[in-house]
């Protein structure tokens, strides 16, 4: 039987500092709460939290052959995620995000290009989505991914067994043209809500979902920050309230929304209880600096789940 999990997609650097809530004036120098960098990105990110959360990982996606690159290596490989996949690609920079938090958990940031964004769909790629028991397929907006490499591969590993998740890196509205490619072989679609108004037209999450969901994906999870998200799954439309936080950081939290939804379905739980496992992975994140937060295993967020408060669905 298959195990794991395979993402592709973007990988980065995040640098996050808080709290900034203005810029020193000159050279001068403010003293702040804290400063934390990890993995992350679309696939990356999704990766270092399912790892923590238990699951054997595998990533698929590019850095640069530059320190950071090294030490996003280093990161992922202590985490424990398997990095065979993952091309290191000479002469470019890795991509690197810079996060300024403010006191209200704002994030305004600043991002320097990278080799992330040339992840491709290699054979180690397609090897790993294809030994895998879930794809989590995270390269929507991929200059290498899209136009038929990336739903190629996904196709490949629906057909191989795989249980295919998809997410967005940054959609533009070509983003469509892609997801007429791909949602035919994905399981489940899970974009923000912002990206999916964006993406379809609608004003409204369940009429975009039921728009994937007409393109062919089997179930559409909307994450809606906190406000929760939308389920719309065969004989599920509801609406799941997220958990009342003190957010720090929420710069990581869709991605692992995504990350606790498949580790929640590979121990076996229904489709809407992993929704809700998700949130409260994200809630876990979302207290703490960087990709990882506060979240320390799937036992405690599980354990979590019975300790914070639910807020109202909306």
């Amino acid at each position: 039987m298959k195990t794991g999990l395979a993402c592709i997609g973007l990988t980065t650097l995040d640098v996050v500092a808080r709290a900034i809530d203005a810029l020193p004036e000159g050279e001068g120098t403010t003293l702040i709460e804290g400063i934390a960098c990890a993995p992350a990105g679309t696939a990356a990110g999704a990766a270092l939290v399912a790892a923590k959360l238990g699951m054997s990982v595998k990533l698929a996606s590019a850095v640069g052959d530059d320190l950071i690159g090294r030490f996003i290596r280093m990161a992922l490989d202590e985490a424990g995620v398997d990095l065979a996949a993952l091309e290191t690609l000479p002469g470019l920079p890795s991509s690197t995000t810079v996060l300024a938090v403010d006191s209200a958990g704002r994030r305004p940031n600043f991002h320097a290009l990278g080799a992330g964004m040339l992840a491709k769909a290699t054979p180690e790629a397609l090897e790993a989505a294809c030994s895998s028991r879930f794809l989590h397929y995270a390269g929507i907006g991929g200059a290498m991914l899209d136009g038929g490499a990336g739903a190629s591969l996904v196709k490949a590993a629906r057909e191989a067994g795989a249980t295919v998740t998809c997410d967005l890196i940054s959609p533009q509205a070509t983003a469509m043209d892609e997801l007429k490619r791909l949602l035919p072989y994905v399981d489940y679609f899970m974009p923000s809500a912002a990206e999916a108004l964006f993406l379809t037209g609608q004003d409204d999450l369940f009429a975009a979902a039921d728009v994937f969901r007409t393109l062919g994906a089997g179930g559409c999870i909307i994450k809606n920050g906190g406000q929760g998200a939308i389920v719309v799954l065969d004989g599920v439309r509801t609406t799941l309230p997220a958990y009342v936080i003190k957010p720090v950081d929420t710069t990581s939290c869709g991605d692992s929304y995504c990350a606790g939804f498949i580790a929640a379905l590979d121990r076996g739980w229904t489709p809407l209880d992993a929704a809700r496992f998700g949130a409260a992975t994200a809630a876990m994140v979302a207290q703490g600096l960087a990709t990882l937060g506060k979240l320390e295993s799937f036992e405690a967020t599980e354990a979590a789940m019975g300790q914070m408060t639910l807020g109202e669905a909306a």
